[in-house]
C-alpha cells in the first residue's frame, strides 16, 4: 500500500522538520540582537531585556544544532525549554488565548515538534 511505503522516508521528514525548526529558531534568534543595545524602560524592564538577550544566543546556537545535526536533541530540549517559557509568559503574564492576535499557538508548534524531535 502507499501510505505503508512512505515509513521509508521517515529520516528525510525528520530531518526537513529540523531544518524548519532550526531556520525558525535561527531568525528569530538574530531578530533579538537588537536588545543588546537596549536600555531599561516602564515597557521593557531590565529582567526582560536579559532574557531576551540569553534568548538571542540560544535560539540561533539550537537553530544551527537542528539544521547541522549536531547536538540535536540538546538542541530541542533546550528549544523546547524556551517554548514552554514562552507559552507560560503569555498565558500567565499577557494573559492571551490561544488563538488571538499574539497568542501562543506557534509556540505550542514548536514546542510540539522539538519534542517530536528529541523522541526521533
Amino acid at each position: 500500500m502507499f501510505l505503508q511505503q512512505l515509513s521509508q522516508f521517515n529520516d528525510f521528514g525528520l530531518f526537513l522538520l529540523r531544518l524548519a525548526v532550526g531556520l525558525i529558531f535561527l531568525a528569530h534568534g538574530i531578530q533579538k540582537r537588537g536588545m543588546w543595545k537596549m536600555k531599561p524602560s516602564p515597557e521593557m524592564p531590565s529582567k526582560m531585556i536579559n532574557i531576551m538577550r540569553m534568548l538571542s544566543i540560544i535560539e540561533p546556537l539550537g537553530g544551527i544544532a537542528l539544521i547541522s545535526g549536531i547536538f540535536t536533541q540538546l538542541a530541542a530540549i533546550a528549544l523546547a525549554l524556551v517554548m514552554i517559557g514562552a507559552i507560560y509568559f503569555k498565558i500567565a503574564i499577557w494573559k492571551k488565548k490561544l488563538t488571538e492576535p499574539g497568542g501562543w499557538e506557534f509556540d505550542l508548534v514548536l514546542l510540539a515538534a522539538n519534542l517530536a524531535i528529541i523522541f526521533n
